[in-house]
């Protein structure tokens, strides 16, 4: 079988502007350990020869530092953020070096997706094997409508709607490539990079409803019970 080189990046340079507190929400406690940590230990346990690039924003690096310090945390590779997730995402990419034989995956996570699965993660890299690119999704329970510029709105039929996740997973070689494209403020996630670069033929693996993203202060209280189970 052909060695597979699997690499992952988590993207945490975020200030936490829609969390409320002064302390971004990657850094919280979180079962008495900061939720950044749990996101890194979750997918080293899920894949254990992953290679991580942590990214983060240049003002956290040394408060990061401290946290790892008092929490005896071996911190992964790390590379600062951007001004956007797609900046982030490609200054992590620049210190990936894809080998010139095998396939490679890389995988692209949220650092504040704490809850890691390692059967969602085994189900997204074996499906990146054979992929151009791989997202978890999950059916969308709440009742949609779409809203039209004039400010009136239609019903839509949520069956055909999924809400997306992650990890990403794509070919190495062709994310490296889409990332060559200049940015868009339609870059929405990973996936929408790649289908820019016509990578479009995506596949779509189940989701897991506990993989929630740490969004508001009472998110943590939820994902500390799934972490718990």
């Amino acid at each position: 079988m052909t060695e597979t080189t699997i690499y992952c990046i988590i993207v945490a340079a975020g200030t936490g502007t829609r969390f409320g507190s002064d302390l971004p929400k990657q850094f919280c406690d979180m079962n008495g350990k900061p939720v950044l940590m749990h996101t890194i230990d979750g997918l080293r346990k899920a894949c254990r020869n992953v290679k991580i690039v942590l990214v983060l924003n240049k003002a956290h690096i040394d408060f990061w530092h401290e946290l790892c310090a008092g929490h005896d945390f071996i911190s992964p590779t790390e590379v600062t953020g951007g001004g956007t997730r797609w900046e982030s995402v490609k200054n992590a990419l620049s210190t990936i070096t894809i080998p010139e034989s095998g396939k490679s995956i890389i995988m692209v996570h949220d650092g504040a997706r704490p809850v890691v699965d390692s059967q969602l993660v085994a189900r997204i890299i074996e499906a990146a094997r054979q992929s151009t690119g791989v997202i978890p999704v999950v059916p969308v329970s709440d009742s949609l409508r779409h809203l039209s510029p004039d400010g009136s709105s239609t019903p839509v039929d949520r069956s055909e709607f999924r809400a997306v996740q992650t990890p990403q997973a794509f070919d190495g070689k062709l994310l490296l490539d889409a990332y060559s494209l200049p940015y868009r403020h339609d870059f929405t996630d990973d996936a929408s990079v790649m289908a820019a670069a016509g990578h479009d033929d995506i596949t779509l693996v189940d989701g897991d409803p506990h993989n929630i993203k740490i969004t508001l202060p009472d998110d943590i209280k939820i994902a500390s019970l799934y972490i718990e189970k």
